[in-house]
């Protein structure tokens, strides 16, 4: 029996899919924060630069982890779970020191940021997001 009879290669096999059912939920939500988060601090940043800019930086960051997160769920596979794992836990600890930050310090943050107040500008999301991801990704896999 040749390689092609004995089932697909490690490059035609199917990829550990990450968006399969709740997954699904979690790429679009993550999907919206994405356009949110960098249209929020494109606007801000092009036009109110100098007012807030750590608070403008920040929620340009929080887009580019939730772009980056977002990517990883579509790609899939294991490398690909690892680095959203591993972001995730750093999108977290943002929400988190900012979320702390912003309500220890107000005056530190003349503009709110994506993160700020642990997100509630956005219905808390930026801080139970992470933890549903988190705990989506590190789930059993199946093997096979």
């Amino acid at each position: 029996m040749t390689a092609a009879q004995d089932g697909p290669d490690e490059a035609t096999k199917p990829r550990n899919r990450l968006i399969s059912g709740p997954g699904t939920l979690l790429l679009w939500v993550y999907g919206v924060m994405v356009v949110g988060a960098v249209s929020r601090s494109a606007v801000q940043i092009s036009t109110d630069f100098d007012r807030a800019p750590l608070a403008y930086a920040l929620s340009a960051v929080a887009g580019l982890v939730y772009g980056f997160i977002t990517y990883s769920l579509v790609r899939g596979g294991e490398a690909a779970r690892k680095a959203a794992l591993a972001c995730c836990a750093a999108e977290l600890a943002g929400v988190l020191v900012v979320g702390t930050w912003t309500m220890a310090d107000p005056d530190a943050f003349p503009d709110a940021t994506v993160w700020s107040d642990f997100g509630m500008g956005y219905l808390f999301i930026p801080v139970i997001l992470p933890l549903t991801a988190m705990w989506w990704l590190r789930r059993p896999r199946e093997t096979g």
